[in-house]
């Protein structure tokens, strides 16, 4: 599958807390997804392989999403701290959300997207993995 990827300016301003930037990046996702005419399945489900920020529908097609949000690029992009040993988690988590029960979404074709959030942008990298 093609990556693509979508850029956005961002107006509203994080706090400081750590906790409070990650569900504000989370949020502007969500948002932005929306926007674009995803449906938002679950968020910050937990398995036993681990956490994934946002699984979306549309399309036509099952998105399972990684959201990094940072106060400035200053220590490097948000898409490098998605690392392989994160990505296989996310892989894990996934292949464990389809196989749960009574999914309407069994059929449908899986991507897995990273959105990186700043303050000023979110970038959002379809097919990223």
């Amino acid at each position: 599958m093609s990556r693509n990827r979508i850029s956005r300016k961002c107006t509203a301003r994080p706090g400081s807390h750590h906790l409070a930037l990650g569900l504000w990046g989370e949020s502007r996702a969500v948002r932005d997804y929306r926007r674009d005419g995803y449906r938002i399945v679950a968020r910050n489900w937990r398995g036993r392989a681990g956490e994934i920020d946002v699984i979306l529908v549309g399309h036509g097609v099952v998105v399972f999403c990684e959201v990094k949000a940072r106060s400035s690029d200053r220590f490097g992009s948000p898409f490098d701290a998605v690392d392989r040993r994160r990505r296989e988690r996310l892989r894990r988590a996934a292949a464990e959300w389809l196989s749960g029960p009574g999914l309407e979404h069994a059929g449908f074709p899986v991507r897995f997207d990273v959105v990186g959030v700043l303050p000023d942008r979110l970038d959002r990298m379809e097919g990223a993995f």
